[in-house]
């Protein structure tokens, strides 16, 4: 991972060892078949999908939330949700705990997540991105008509775009400051008054007498370590999706007072868990 927040020590990694391996083939073997089983059965649809419907994907999303689904249930983790996705056209923003958030957020509704253009080459993620529809973009300011506009087709086209504004996953204890930066094009012309944006928290419990960052992938962390001691688990913990109220654009004289507005739901959304969990302050 690269702009990755660093600021707490990360935990050991992980070493299997005994009943674990049981646990990492029993769960692991039919997840990995139900991805990449999942991702084939979605690039022979998308053969027949993309010369008739074009940018709009009107049957591949539904294999991709049965995947994401359906891996809860294999990997043990109770998933569940609060608050209604909104149907108006437009964009989710999301506090990124890790790579679960991928799981979690394609779940409950069709979304096309916007990542930085270097992910498309990283083996096995890239390919998985690309094959279901994340928008890539370069962070240089020579582009930025070009992103607009690819924004603007793909939300014309009823896709609800997800952002990380935060720039970098945490620990899933925290929220960190949302870049306002990543605002800016909601507010263009081609997009301001038509556009809506909906908060979203992830929240996640780690298993009972572990460390509570447990889902938590962030810094220098390995990928690989990281997947199986979830997939070890004894007994999981659960995530949890909060949906706040969708706002509109043009209601925000800026994109920093929506970055502020989206960041505050966001922060008390996991600020209620945390409460629940730890107790109240002081």
């Amino acid at each position: 991972m690269t702009d990755s927040w660093q600021a707490q020590a990360e935990p050991h990694s992980f070493t299997p060892g005994g009943a674990d391996y049981l646990r990492i083939v029993a769960r692991g073997v039919p997840l990995g078949l139900l991805v990449f089983g999942g991702l084939l059965l979605l690039l022979l649809v998308r053969l027949v999908e993309r010369p008739i419907f074009g940018v709009k994907r009107p049957l591949t999303p539904h294999i991709t939330q049965f995947v994401c689904r359906t891996a809860f249930v294999i990997m043990g983790i109770p998933f569940s949700t609060t608050g209604r996705p909104m149907r108006e056209k437009g964009a989710v923003v999301a506090n990124h705990a890790g790579w679960l958030d991928i799981f979690s957020l394609n779940a409950r509704k069709r979304v096309y997540f916007v990542s930085k253009a270097e992910v498309a080459r990283w083996p096995g993620i890239g390919w998985l991105a690309r094959a279901t529809g994340t928008v890539f973009i370069n962070r240089d300011r020579r582009e930025a008509t070009q992103q607009i506009e690819l924004f603007r087709s793909r939300l014309s086209a009823g896709h609800k775009l997800l952002f990380f504004p935060e720039g970098t996953s945490s620990d899933s204890r925290r929220v960190l400051p949302f870049k306002s930066t990543l605002f800016a094009a909601f507010f263009t012309p081609e997009l301001r008054d038509f556009m809506w944006v909906q908060p979203v928290t992830l929240r996640y419990v780690a298993p009972s007498g572990t460390d509570p960052r447990f889902y938590g992938w962030w810094g220098d962390m390995e990928f690989a370590p990281h997947l199986l001691q979830t997939l070890a688990a004894p007994r999981q913990g659960r995530v949890e999706l909060v949906y706040h109220k969708p706002v509109k654009v043009s209601d925000f004289a800026n994109r920093k007072a929506l970055a502020a507005h989206c960041e505050a739901a966001v922060r008390a959304g996991l600020a209620e868990l945390n409460v629940e969990r730890d107790g109240p302050a002081g």
